[in-house]
């Protein structure tokens, strides 16, 4: 590497949020008792030509040596489909939904196989889980997942989580393995969340397009400005990109999971991040976690639909602690019941919450922009006159008196 490269490298932005660039960066993960870990496509496949056995046994080894030092790991590993095409002698990568998924169910098979070879050698059990966004989207199976993973957990296994590719569409896809390792963070209560790729970490901008790209070393997960600095930059295999990392670590930052995004490529990756080795970039939650029924709500990645919210109502919900009602509501959109989770957006399209509706799409149209007292004359009935109660909603934008519990029941907005 030349010299000027090797300036290039070093070099580490001062904005987002990041640390001063001269003072030392210590490791999230060095105090950290349970990680969910995530390894891309690229991380345990041949170029995609089936797994990579030996790559394999090295993730095997570290967590092992975590394991020992006693922190609780799960493991999201990608790699099912790519041995499915390979076990099935296929050349290229099919397209149609119903191969793909034909060849996950396959490829479930050798990756369950391999890591359950390699962790045995550490005399550690496994288990595959297999989660679709409709697991975790029902309160009773997000329940049962939990339960099932911190029992994993206590019995000293090492869960193997992926995405349930031979049953998933579009309706029912959480979308990308990141998403998922966020969600799990979320799920069990992780102290950290470690999103192993082909990148470095984070940069201010493309290092391969722009050569004043500056490293980002740490940072506060969930700031505005990362999302802009991540724009393209991803692995041709993996299919999320950096900017589904930006997103799963401001997700994860909800349940106060903190994020750490480095290359798996570095030698002993986890073992030197555990012990304490500034290693990627480290995207700290600035939050408390969410109370636990919120931080379901937050977690849903398929709405049934949205709101439109006007200025008074977003300040109502955001700064006043409020819940929403009907006359802050411009216009909904999707098809849902009552009872569904939906998003609520402000006037400028920014998702600023999401709750369970206590009315029907065709319902809350007949009845938005109209005060509380004239729902039962507009319906014929009244069930509740807010339209999310806050009980039943999460903000997902940082507000300093969020968490204050407010009134059952609430005057206007105006």
């Amino acid at each position: 590497m030349s010299g000027k490269a090797r300036r290039h490298r070093e070099r580490v932005a001062p904005r987002a949020g990041a640390v001063d660039p001269g003072a030392p960066t210590p490791s999230v993960v060095a105090d950290a008792q349970r990680l969910v870990v995530k390894v891309g496509s690229s991380l345990v496949t041949n170029e995609g030509r089936g797994l990579d056995h030996d790559a394999v046994a090295q993730w095997a080894e570290q967590i092992a040596a975590l394991r020992r030092a006693g922190r609780e790991v799960v493991l999201v590993s990608s790699g099912a489909i790519a041995e499915g095409i390979k076990r099935l002698g296929w050349r290229t990568r099919p397209r149609a939904i119903h191969e793909l998924q034909a060849a996950a169910a396959v490829g479930q098979m050798g990756l369950a196989q391999a890591y359950e070879v390699a962790f045995a050698k550490y005399e550690l059990h496994t288990a595959q889980i297999l989660l679709t966004h409709e697991d975790l989207a029902d309160r009773r199976r997000y329940l049962n997942a939990r339960t099932t993973l911190r029992t994993l957990l206590t019995l000293g296994v090492i869960p193997i989580i992926n995405e349930n590719d031979t049953v998933t569409t579009d309706e029912i896809k959480v979308g990308d393995n990141d998403t998922l390792g966020s969600l799990v963070a979320n799920l069990i209560e992780a102290d950290v969340l470690v999103l192993l790729t082909d990148q470095r970490g984070l940069y201010s901008a493309d290092p391969r397009k722009d050569p004043n790209a500056t490293f980002v070393q740490q940072a506060r997960a969930g700031d505005p400005a990362l999302e802009a600095m991540a724009g393209g930059v991803g692995s041709a295999l993996g299919k999320g990109g950096m900017l589904t990392k930006i997103l799963a670590a401001r997700r994860a930052a909800r349940s106060g999971a903190s994020t750490v995004i480095a290359s798996g490529r570095e030698p002993r990756v986890l073992t030197r991040l555990a012990a304490g080795e500034a290693v990627g970039t480290h995207l700290v939650a600035p939050t408390a976690s969410l109370a636990a029924r919120k931080q379901w709500l937050a977690d849903h990645v398929q709405l049934a639909g949205r709101l439109r919210l006007d200025a008074g109502a977003v300040r109502a919900l955001i700064a006043e602690g409020k819940s929403l009602l009907p006359i802050g509501v411009t216009a909904v959109e999707g098809s849902f019941e009552r009872g569904e989770v939906v998003g609520c957006h402000d006037p400028e399209g920014r998702e600023i919450a999401r709750g369970l509706v206590n009315y029907s799409a065709l319902d809350a149209a007949r009845i938005a922009r109209k005060p509380s007292t004239e729902i039962e004359s507009t319906l014929g009935y009244v069930i509740e006159p807010e339209l999310i109660h806050r009980d039943n909603l999460v903000l997902l934008v940082a507000t300093g008196d969020a968490a204050a519990e407010p009134r059952r029941r609430e005057k206007p907005y105006t």
